[in-house]
């Protein structure tokens, strides 16, 4: 069954889109915690700074994924898409779907 290519590029295009749009929305949760003794207590700055890595691990995470898009595209440009990378199979739609940029079939990913 062949990849439709279009279909894989409006996957990847949703995907973008959306983690710049979270990236977006998440940047005040990325700022640095101010110290304010009056305004915030001890627990509450721990809090806030726990928050605040919590905040930039799932950042460093969606500059991973979109580093993934990337690839995908690369790979569709040179007619590698779909296929595993470690053993050439043919990787299933369904996959594809639920991750557009997957580049091993599930039994080389496992």
């Amino acid at each position: 069954m062949a990849i439709d290519l279009e279909i894989a590029r409006n996957r990847l295009q949703a995907r973008r889109t959306e983690l710049e749009e979270i990236s977006r929305l998440s940047e005040g949760a990325r700022a640095t915690v101010e110290l304010d003794q009056q305004a915030v207590g001890r627990l509450s700055r721990m809090d806030s700074m726990q928050q605040q890595a919590m905040a930039e691990a799932q950042e460093r995470q969606r500059q991973r994924d979109l580093l993934r898009i990337e690839m995908a595209e690369r790979r569709i440009k040179d007619g590698d898409y779909g296929y595993c990378a470690e053993c050439d199979a043919e990787i299933p739609d369904g996959r594809l779907a639920i991750d557009p940029m997957a580049e091993l079939c599930v039994h080389c990913a496992s």
